[in-house]
């Protein structure tokens, strides 16, 4: 897969969510980009790592579980934008 950047990526965008949820191979979820650069704390990720962090989250309305989370989130045009994370 090509690697692609999330920067020019915009709210109403259309993403994929590759994995491999509940031992299932191939699974493929599709979703719309909800905001762009969220904070961990707008997230809820109350840790001491995650407040510190600098990490900047795309919310999608994906399906995104823990099967699938650390796949690749990926754009209409084929390319890797992001890491698919379950909190």
């Amino acid at each position: 897969a090509r690697l692609g950047t999330s920067a020019h990526l915009r709210p109403g965008e259309f993403v994929v969510a590759m994995g491999a949820p509940l031992g299932l191979t191939n699974s493929v979820s599709i979703g719309i980009v909800s905001a762009v650069e969220r904070t961990s704390s707008q997230l809820g990720l109350r840790s001491l790592q995650a407040a510190r962090s600098t990490t900047a989250y795309i919310q999608t309305d994906a399906a995104i579980n823990s099967g699938n989370s650390g796949g690749p989130l990926i754009n209409i045009d084929g390319e890797v934008i992001g890491v698919n994370t379950i909190k």
